[in-house]
């Protein structure tokens, strides 16, 4: 609150001195701004003083700024904070003006616009935004309702307020970034913490209760680490003590938070909208408390009085309530964050339309408690050390000591029974192992390494230092020592400790260095004598060397020879070749000597692979699907369907019914997303009860397998590619196959939701009952299991099992049948000279 309500006698923050004292007269006159500070209503007190500007303010800008490009701040963004700044001090001399609306509502103007549209220069708004903003405000039903003119102020105040607040936060969320240390590994983090000093002014409100609510909690924080923990520790260790008594905070922690009936808990229920009522309930819940006066008829109206552990304060209520819910309006927040400014969208996340919330945000008193409990709970995992300050007077007047003061002061930080605890307790102490592998160099039985248990360790190291038994007290898990200078003397012995064993190491190495030094020297010698005898044996090699030249001599002019005829051969392979030698299909080839026999059938691949090559390279697209569909055929059904090769010769032509042509079908595929055709034509679906077969048309799509009726198109049964897994067919001529589809993958086009994914959707009469397998005949089941292979390979990213055999098992909703085909040795199978028998859980097929 200080930016906009200024005690008597106290100062604005600082940098709005040395923005106005030290920038030069082109700075500021970018920044709309004059040097004399009262020109700014912020810079006021609340009995309108001006407030001064000191002569170190000027060079202190010099150095903030500095700092700021030394951080590692740009240009850019250093005049973006500044001109952050100049909105704040622009913003406080804003007036408004009380107005009467032509429906009779009170409204208000703003007096002075040329500062608003100097505000919106530095912003980069438009002025018509940030006006609405601040003189209206968005009612149940989108109603856009005037602000009176002292709504209006309340409202400019919260704007300053939440515009310095945010960008202090992100200054130093930004000077965090920027200097955190890339780290490996576990490290340390050495943390200082200057929390509030408490207050007790003239006038107490809503801010001096927050801030010795702070207090109190880290009073009690302390007082428990330091004085209450410090003790129970001692007590848990079985040591002597004699308890220490300290005044004990907890009561006044519980007035101010108590769930149910805390002051603060009583400012934020739901029916306290203003002062009184908030009033009424502090009567009400907080009458008799023993650190809480209420009724005292010395007491001003309206005003309480706790008694806090540094002594009585009187609070008065009255704005107590704004104060708490002092939120900032959605339409401010909307206008800031449309600002051309680098910066706003940073301070301003919820005017984001996309990030837009309903929720309101958490009273003030709620944000602090919050933020407390977390310190809090990050202080309790550190290991603190505390520097307490005293204040020697009222004055802020050096060389000027009262003692009232300071003991008042000591009383009530419980300095006394700390430095008691001091006394007559220990300070310093650690668990058993880490005192014994900090201290264990000092011992020779502990170093390097004891082996014992760490009790025992660490009472050998103690009887064998040089320092009086009564310095250390042995706990249950830890050493405890007496005084700090035992501390000192066991640090100074392992320093000199420390120092000895760098000379052993520093002996070792000089050792280790001599050693490789005599080794190289030995070395040396070694490749001395190695060198005149490899003289000696070069002698005997040249004496050998000769004889192998007339060997190499002989070998070479062989080789020559055989490269000859090998060269002599390839130079008339090209004239003896055949005329259709470029056809695929062309078997004939020159013979050759037995001695390039090998190398002749190399060169027939060879030759081979390229005519296939130079002959697939005249393919077109869909010439080149089609032979991959052959490809695949034969990767399938080579050597183990009896019917495979009298479909060699014939082209997979796909859609046999002219589907694609269909008007009904381009309609119907656009629901399903089966728009591109692999297969389509009329084939034999086995009944599976009698073995009957039906006709139906069959449509296999690069998404699903439909199954439609052949007059009306009407779409049966939709297998998506996905749910099928396995493809079986018998290894005789027969036309037959079965497809295997998942166990729970059936469902009706009626039932399905039509809002769901079309190409997981499957079709069924009932969708509590599971269709099963689908077995079919027709005289295209080498192209159709090949197409369908391909699309579930394509769906799923996995080839489907293709089973060819004379017995497999299919699933037929309920029940497992059994199918079994029997050659009967008819020369080869046309329509109806196969027969389908089931019995019981048994198919057989005859062929």
């Amino acid at each position: 609150s200080r930016t906009t309500n200024l005690a008597l006698g106290d100062r604005n923050f600082h940098i709005f001195y040395q923005l106005l004292s030290g920038a030069d007269i082109h700075f500021l006159k970018s920044l709309k701004l004059q040097r004399n500070v009262e020109h700014y209503n912020l810079l006021f007190t609340e009995d309108d003083q001006p407030t001064q500007a000191d002569e170190e303010d000027k060079n202190l800008f010099v150095y903030t700024r500095t700092a700021l490009e030394v951080l590692g701040f740009c240009v850019e963004d250093v005049i973006n904070i500044f001109r952050v700044i100049a909105v704040i001090l622009k913003l406080g001399n804003l007036q408004f003006v009380p107005c009467n609306n032509i429906d009779g509502t009170e409204g208000c103007a703003i007096k002075n616009d040329y500062e608003l549209y100097e505000i919106c220069e530095l912003l980069g708004v438009e002025h018509k935004w940030l006006q609405r903003a601040l003189t209206c405000r968005h009612i149940e039903g989108g109603v856009l309702a005037d602000l009176n003119a002292s709504d209006a102020s309340r409202t400019r105040d919260v704007l300053c307020k939440t515009l310095y607040s945010r960008l202090f936060t992100w200054l130093v969320n930004k000077i965090n970034d920027i200097t955190k240390a890339k780290h490996f590994g576990k490290r340390k983090v050495l943390g200082v913490l200057d929390f509030y000093g408490f207050e007790i002014l003239e006038k107490n409100g809503f801010e001096q209760l927050m801030i010795n609510y702070c207090n109190e909690k880290l009073q009690q924080f302390i007082t428990a680490s330091t004085l209450k923990d410090e003790q129970e520790e001692i007590i848990k260790e079985g040591l002597e003590w004699t308890r220490i008594e300290f005044f004990n905070n907890n009561q006044i922690c519980q007035l101010l938070e108590n769930d149910k009936h805390g002051l603060l808990t009583l400012l934020n229920e739901p029916h306290v909208q203003c002062d009184a009522v908030y009033w009424t309930r502090i009567e009400q819940c907080c009458t008799g408390h023993s650190h809480c006066l209420t009724t005292d008829t010395n007491l001003p109206p309206f005003c309480f009085q706790i008694r806090h552990y540094a002594g009585a304060v009187t609070y008065n209520i009255q704005g107590f309530v704004d104060k708490n819910r002092n939120f900032l309006p959605k339409e401010i927040s909307r206008a800031m964050y449309h600002c051309d400014h680098p910066i706003m969208p940073a301070l301003f996340p919820e005017g984001n339309p996309k990030r837009c919330s309903v929720k309101r945000p958490l009273p003030t008193a709620t944000q602090l408690h919050i933020a407390l409990i977390a310190l809090l709970k990050s202080l309790n995992s550190r290991q603190a050390h505390y520097i307490r300050c005293l204040k020697p007077n009222e004055m802020k007047q050096p060389r000027i000591f009262e003692m009232a003061l300071i003991q008042h002061q000591v009383r009530y930080l419980g300095l006394i029974p700390t430095v008691q605890i001091w006394r007559a307790g220990y300070c310093y102490r650690l668990p058993f192992a880490q005192f014994l592998c900090r201290y264990k160099m000092l011992c020779a039985h502990t170093w390097p390494r004891w082996r014992g248990s760490a009790v025992e360790g660490v009472s050998l190291l103690v009887r064998s230092l040089p320092i009086p038994s009564a310095e250390f007290t042995f706990g249950r898990t830890k050493l405890f020592v007496r005084s700090p200078r035992t501390v000192f003397e066991l640090e100074d012995f392992r320093k000199m400790r420390l120092h000895d064993l760098a000379l052993l190491i520093q002996k070792h190495w000089r050792g280790y260095r001599q050693h490789t030094k005599y080794q190289r020297m030995r070395n040396s010698q070694t490749v001395i004598a190695s060198a005149w005898r490899s003289w000696r044996a070069r002698e005997e090699y040249r004496i050998l060397k000769h004889r192998k030249q007339t060997e190499w001599a002989a070998r070479v002019i062989q080789r020559h020879y055989i490269q000859w005829k090998r060269r002599h051969f390839l130079l008339r392979l090209p004239l003896m070749l055949p005329e259709d030698v470029n056809s695929p299909i062309c078997m004939e080839w020159p013979l050759c000597h037995s001695k390039l026999s090998e190398t002749n059938v190399l060169l027939r691949k060879i030759h081979h692979k390229w005519r296939c090559h130079k002959y697939r390279l005249k393919f077109d697209q869909t010439a080149r699907n089609r032979m991959r569909e052959k490809v695949t055929a034969s990767f399938i059904f080579k050597d183990r369907k009896s019917s495979y090769p009298r479909s060699v010769s014939h082209p997979f032509l796909g859609d046999y019914v002219r589907l694609r042509q269909n008007v009904q079908w381009k309609k119907m595929c656009l629901e399903t997303n089966d728009q591109y055709v692999v297969f389509a034509d009329i084939i034999n679906k086995i009944a599976r009860s009698s073995g009957k077969f039906v006709p139906i048309l069959l449509v296999v799509s690069t998404h699903s397998m439909l199954i439609l009726d052949q007059r009306t198109l009407q779409v049966k049964y939709r297998v998506p590619a996905t749910e099928i897994y396995r493809l079986s067919l018998s290894p005789f001529l027969d036309d037959v196959a079965v497809v295997h589809v998942k166990a729970s993958s059936v469902g009706n086009a009626d039932t399905c939701s039509t809002t769901s994914d079309a190409t997981g959707c499957l079709f069924q009469s009932d969708m509590s009952k599971k269709k099963g397998d689908f077995v079919f005949q027709t005289g295209h089941v080498i192209e159709v299991v090949t197409k369908l292979f391909l699309v579930v390979q394509n769906a799923v990213g996995k080839a489907p099992e293709v089973n060819i055999t004379t017995e497999f098992e299919a699933n037929f909703g309920s029940q497992t049948v059994t199918f079994t085909f029997k050659c009967m040795g008819l020369p080869e199978v046309q329509p109806g000279q196969i027969r389908v028998i089931r019995k019981g859980n048994k198919m057989e097929v005859l062929v």
